[in-house]
């Protein structure tokens, strides 16, 4: 990735230290960059996926995503309504070196929303200056609560179209499939897949499937059961405690945060 590029958000000699930029039904995928200020983003409405060098990350509704200055991604929005409140790097020193997902407190979620008062792209008055500094402190502490909505990701081609297969038939897909789609042979792929993930391409499938699921969830039309049936489980209560397992919270208790 050495032609990656860097994104200079705004002059930095003209720019305040901190700001928001309010991000309303974008349709966007990005290619590969990085900031030169850490982005936190606040999803309102809709999801939006990120991916680092490691990792890709699902950032759902009412729900944020730390994106550290410096970090290599590239970000996927479609149909989403988010928000982003950046900071220069000396205001959040240990900001991490890769993009995590982080639980939404009522607080975070009103200091957030607060925040679009001030664009990054306007001077900013004592007001505002103390605000972000209050809101740049409260994110160190913020960003050590990390929310398990991650999957590894690889460059390596045939586990790349692995992946890419299981993901796409996350319902009905099997590991014949996927080794064909990968041109793998079963105990090669499971080597590799446990190799360069840690874990069996079977534990990848099911956590591929709870967060696939959880994406669902934000739907609140589409039944429980429906949610657990689209995405390869065959019954509702095995659903629940997989999904309770992962994230800490029920199905229903997810909804409904």
């Amino acid at each position: 990735m050495s032609d990656v590029a860097l994104s200079t958000i705004m002059d930095p000699a003209r720019r305040p230290k901190a700001g928001a930029i309010p991000q309303d039904d974008y349709d966007i995928d990005t290619p590969w960059h990085s900031h030169d200020m850490h982005q936190l983003q606040y999803a309102f409405d809709g999801s939006i996926e990120v991916e680092d060098r490691g990792a890709s990350y699902l950032c759902l509704r009412t729900r944020a995503i730390w994106i550290p200055a410096g970090v290599v991604h590239r970000t996927s929005l479609h149909r989403v309504r988010s928000g982003s409140v950046l900071f220069s790097p000396e205001m959040i020193p240990e900001a991490g070196d890769r993009v995590r997902i982080i639980q939404v407190s009522p607080l975070m979620r009103e200091m957030v929303l607060g925040a679009m008062r001030w664009p990054l792209t306007e001077a900013q008055d004592a007001t505002g200056r103390a605000y972000f500094a209050a809101l740049a402190n409260l994110c160190a502490e913020w960003i050590k609560e990390e929310a398990p909505l991650n999957l590894p990701t690889t460059r390596e081609p045939q586990l790349q179209a692995a992946v890419a297969f299981t993901r796409a038939n996350l319902r009905d897909g099997d590991v014949a499939a996927v080794c064909e789609a990968a041109g793998l042979s079963e105990r090669t792929l499971r080597r590799r897949f446990r190799g360069a993930f840690g874990m069996s391409w079977d534990e990848y499938r099911r956590r591929a499937r709870l967060l696939a699921a959880a994406s669902l969830l934000s739907d609140a039309r589409m039944p429980i059961g429906h949610v657990a049936a689209e995405v390869g489980f065959e019954s509702q209560s095995a659903f629940a405690r997989a999904f309770k397992d992962l994230t800490g919270k029920s199905p229903r208790e997810f909804r409904g945060h």
